[in-house]
C-alpha cells in the first residue's frame, strides 16, 4: 500500500506544529483507538508520550504492525515487566559524580545538559529518566560539569546526550561548545541526536553553526531504526550537517517487529550510507522496564548479521553490540568466523558457511 507522507518544509519555530504529547492526542490524531484511551492513559502515568508531526505523518494508520508507529505509539505490552529488566539497565548511576556527567569509560565522558526529547522511543533505556518536567542541568550545575571535564585530563571526548541535546536552542548549545572548546584536553564533541530524523525542521543553519568548535571536532551519531525515516525531509537535514562538515555516524537498535529481517536492515543501513552517514552500532535492545516486546534474541540477531556480512557491502555493516548491564561497557556480539585447525593453522568460514584451511607465515 503506498502511503501519503507528509514533506513539511523548514519552518520558523514559532509555526511549526506541536509534538503530540498527550494520550488524548493520539486518539484524536487518529494514531490510536478510542477503546485503548484507559490504557494509554496508563503508559503515560510512567513513561513520556511525544509524537513529532514528522513522525506522526509517516505512520499507516491502517497498518497495525506498522514500524514508526511501533516505536512511537504507546501499547499496553509497556505495562509488563518481565524478570531482570531494570530501572537503569547501562548502569548510569554509580559512574556518574557530578550531575549530569556519565564517567564509564577512561577517555571519554556523557554530558546529560537536557533530559526532553521531541520525540520519545517505546523502548528507550532511559525512559525511566526522561520526559517533560526531569531535571535539566541549570546554569550552576552545567558550571560543575564542565570544571569536571576540564579537571580531568584524561578526558579527550565529550559526549552529549540527554535526553536529546538537539532540542537545545543555537545559543545554549553554542555555549556548550565554545566552554568544550577552551579545554585543551577536550579533542572531540559527539552529539547523540534523533532530530535531524524525528524533527528536522529543527536542523536549522543557526544551529548546525552552533555544534561546530573552532578548535574541538564535532561529530554526530544519528539515531535510526527504519529506512522510512529517511524521507526527504530528512535526508536534507542530513545534508545541512554534512555539508557543513560535520561526519555523521548512525545507532540502530535492533527491535522485534520494526527492523528484525535482513530486508529491511539492508534497506535502512542502505539509505544512511546513501545519506552519507555511516552506520556505527546495531545494539542489542537493554532491559528497561516494559520493553520486553521488543527484544530480540542476542541468537537472533548475530544470525541478521551474518546474512547481512554475506550479501551486504561493507559501508553498510555496523558493529552488534550489547551494553553489559551495570556499567560495564560495550561488547561486539560477533559472529565467529575463524577456529584453529590443531597443525598451527586457520579454519576460516566464509559468510556462506564455506570452510577454509588458512596458514600463517611469520618468521
Amino acid at each position: 500500500m503506498a502511503i501519503a507522507v507528509r514533506q513539511p518544509s523548514i519552518l520558523p519555530a514559532n509555526d511549526r506544529k506541536q509534538p503530540i504529547r498527550s494520550s488524548s492526542g493520539l486518539v484524536e490524531a487518529g494514531l490510536a483507538d478510542a477503546a485503548a484511551l484507559p490504557m494509554l492513559e496508563r503508559v503515560a502515568a510512567s513513561f513520556a508520550v511525544s509524537v513529532t508531526d514528522q513522525m506522526a505523518g509517516l505512520i499507516d494508520p491502517t497498518d497495525p504492525h506498522d514500524p514508526v508507529a511501533r516505536q512511537f505509539v504507546p501499547t499496553g505490552d509497556e505495562l509488563v515487566t518481565t524478570p531482570g529488566e531494570l530501572d537503569d539497565p547501562i548502569g548510569d548511576g554509580p559512574y556518574s559524580p557530578v550531575k549530569g556527567i556519565v564517567h564509564r569509560y577512561h577517555d571519554r565522558v556523557l554530558l546529560k545538559a537536557v533530559n526532553v526529547c521531541p520525540v520519545y522511543c517505546r523502548f528507550c533505556f532511559r525512559r525511566e529518566m526522561v520526559g517533560p518536567g526531569s531535571e535539566t542541568l541549570d546554569g550552576a550545575e552545567l558550571d560543575a560539569a564542565i570544571a569536571y571535564i576540564a579537571a580531568h585530563d584524561e578526558v579527550w571526548e565529550v559526549i552529549l546526550t540527554g535526553g536529546d541535546p538537539l532540542i537545545l536552542s543555537p545559543r545554549r548549545l553554542a555555549d556548550i561548545v565554545t566552554r568544550l572548546d577552551a579545554i585543551p584536553h577536550v579533542g572531540i564533541v559527539r552529539f547523540h541526536t534523533r532530530v535531524p530524523v524525528v524533527d528536522p525542521d529543527r536542523v536549522t543553519p543557526e544551529l548546525v553553526a552552533a555544534l561546530k568548535g573552532r578548535r574541538v571536532t564535532s561529530w554526530l551519531m544519528l539515531h535510526a531504526n527504519h529506512w522510512r525515516e529517511l524521507n526527504d525531509t530528512a535526508r536534507a537535514a542530513i545534508a545541512r550537517l554534512v555539508d557543513a562538515g560535520i561526519p555523521l555516524l548512525s545507532q540502530t537498535v535492533l527491535l522485534k517487529g520494526v527492523n528484525d529481517d535482513v530486508e529491511t536492515l539492508t534497506r535502512t543501513f542502505r539509505a544512511l550510507v546513501q545519506a552519507r552517514v555511516k552506520p556505527h552500532y546495531l545494539h542489542q535492545g537493554d532491559l528497561a522496564k516494559g520493553t520486553g516486546h521488543f527484544r530480540t534474541t542476542i541468537q537472533r540477531g548475530r544470525a541478521l548479521m551474518k546474512a547481512l556480512r554475506g550479501d551486504v557491502s561493507g559501508l553498510c555493516q555496523p558493529t552488534y553490540v550489547l551494553d553489559i548491564p551495570g556499567g560495564h561497557g560495550k561488547v561486539p556480539l560477533t559472529a565467529d568466523y575463524l577456529a584453529p585447525d590443531g597443525d598451527g593453522g586457520w579454519t576460516v568460514t566464509d559468510p556462506r558457511g564455506g570452510r577454509h584451511a588458512y596458514s600463517e607465515e611469520v618468521e
